[in-house]
């Protein structure tokens, strides 16, 4: 088992690798550098074996993808994931390291947005984007995290190898942070020099594209993780939408003891009875929710007995 594995997912950073391999083997010189390839065409993989990093290759194209093969295969104390691009200083990398190995957190978040992120990053969009997803975030798991989709963290054994990845494209960073609330692990936020891509270094995140499938996740995760507060609004929704239009229907029936809106007052029943079934389903999942919480509970003293044998 390494004590600590610097993971760098890699998609035609052929322009930046040998530098970041460089930096952060300079900062961290006991961990082992883990580079994996994901399909590039500009000999990233070349350059970053002849920078003294570990390569190894997912063919399935997405972040998502290649980080679930990095935690599949990889066995370490610690685990610093970074991205390929050098737009995170390897200066933080030692601070956020020892939070995990002195076992004061499970994640490190590396937060840009507290640092130099909205003068660097020269995208508007992505600043907005960044602060849309944050609010939405905080506001439905009712958490205080300042920077969601930052790509610098660092990782427990036991926050990796519980963690089952589902996104398999750069949503991967907010499936992370969601995970981490719901299971209550100890998060700790580092702030972090932020740097935009140096020139000639092409993003691979499309702004609208990615943007979308990152409010997707949100809706999937509220949905999985908080069952009663997803179904319960939507069942409230359906609820206020049904009164509204009954109320008249009633108020003809009070006054003339007819009902001349028959259609209406029948999908209004039909919407109170959706109402009431989407409270019940809420319930019953959140009921199934807390069970597996209790289970992952104890999937993790597993996992520590499973560390401790490794080590």
């Amino acid at each position: 088992m390494d004590k600590i594995a610097v993971l760098i997912p890699c998609y035609n950073e052929s322009q930046t690798i040998a530098k970041v391999v460089k930096d952060y083997r300079e900062a961290l010189p006991e961990a082992v550098i883990y580079v994996y390839d994901n399909n590039s065409t500009d000999h990233t993989d070349e350059i970053a074996r002849g920078a003294g990093a570990v390569v190894r290759y997912e063919y399935k194209q997405g972040k998502g993808n290649v980080m679930r093969t990095m935690f599949r295969e990889i066995d370490a104390e610690c685990y610093l994931m970074i991205d390929g691009d050098d737009t995170y200083p390897a200066e933080n990398a030692r601070t956020m390291t020892d939070l995990i190995l002195e076992r004061k957190a499970d994640m490190v978040i590396g937060d840009r947005l507290s640092s130099t992120y909205f003068t660097e990053n020269k995208r508007p969009f992505h600043n907005m984007g960044n602060r849309l997803v944050r609010g939405l975030i905080n506001t439905i798991f009712k958490s205080e995290i300042k920077d969601i989709m930052t790509g610098y963290r660092a990782f427990s054994y036991e926050f990796v190898k519980s963690f089952p990845i589902l996104s398999k494209g750069f949503e991967i960073e907010t499936e992370m942070s969601i995970h981490a609330l719901d299971k209550n692990f100890r998060l700790v936020e580092v702030p972090v020099t932020y740097r935009d891509r140096p020139a000639g270094s092409v993003s691979k995140l499309n702004t609208y594209r990615d943007g979308m499938r990152v409010l997707r996740t949100i809706a999937r995760l509220f949905r999985d993780y908080r069952p009663f507060s997803f179904f319960g609004w939507l069942g409230f929704f359906c609820f206020l939408i049904a009164s509204a239009f009954f109320g008249p229907v009633l108020a003809d029936y009070l006054a003339t003891g007819l009902v001349p809106k028959f259609p209406t007052l029948i999908v209004c029943s039909g919407l109170y009875v959706v109402a009431i079934l989407l409270w019940i389903s809420g319930l019953i999942l959140d009921v199934i929710t807390k069970k597996h919480r209790q289970l992952f509970e104890l999937y993790l003293n597993q996992l520590s007995i499973l560390k401790r044998r490794k080590e």
